[in-house]
């Protein structure tokens, strides 16, 4: 039985193009499609095939991808929410991620790399690009070690999963902007994680930072 998927995006003509490349995967097939979070609430009313995997655009019309993926996140709580764009910047994959996402995929991925995202994501429950390089079977491992952290390092990751620069991060927490580097260098290793994205979806996923 294929895995279902549904997609919402307010540019037809990639929505069109994402549902053709999805059906080239034996195991995926996509069951609701619509243009923005109001479209889909409408349709998810009448249609009973709810999907397993939603993509979400991030940037639409009428209601966007935080909103659509916070509704879902309440509404659909089993369902695994994956963002989809072209803008990369920390603070918009943070609220998306915030909002409910496992996931965050630029709208350029090559399809080999969306196809195997989709089956981690279905496996696993969620897709980190910032470790995809990293044997799994390492990583989960690694999961199951206690990671420790200082209240300092706490209150930084709280800090770090918002829009903050890190200086201003450093002045909030009355420190100065090298040792504000050093507890981010720090949490990257005990997080095992390349990147602020990174540290904050392993922050919210293990339950240091909450929703």
């Amino acid at each position: 039985m294929k895995i279902s998927i549904g997609i919402i995006d307010d540019h037809q003509l990639f929505l069109k193009s994402l549902v053709l490349m999805l059906q080239t995967f034996k195991k995926y097939e996509v069951v609701v499609q619509a243009i923005n979070g109001k479209d889909l609430q409408d349709k998810m009313k009448s249609d009973l095939n709810v999907p397993e995997i939603m993509l979400i655009d991030v940037n639409m019309p009428v209601m966007d991808g935080v909103a659509t993926a916070a509704w879902l996140n309440q509404h659909y709580p089993a369902m695994k929410l994956v963002a989809l764009s072209m803008n990369d910047t920390d603070s918009t994959i943070i609220e998306m991620i915030k909002a409910g996402c496992c996931a965050y995929l630029l709208k350029d991925t090559h399809p080999n790399d969306l196809e195997k995202a989709l089956d981690d994501i279905q496996v696993k429950g969620y897709y980190n690009a910032d470790v995809s390089n990293i044997n799994f079977r390492r990583l989960l491992t690694y999961e199951k070690d206690i990671v420790k952290l200082n209240e300092k390092e706490k209150t930084f990751l709280q800090l770090a999963c918002s829009d903050l620069t890190y200086k201003q991060i450093a002045a909030l927490m009355f420190l100065s902007e090298r040792t504000i580097d050093g507890y981010r260098e720090a949490l990257f290793q005990k997080l095992n994680v390349q990147s602020r994205v990174g540290m904050a979806i392993e922050a919210i996923r293990k339950g240091f930072v909450k929703l």
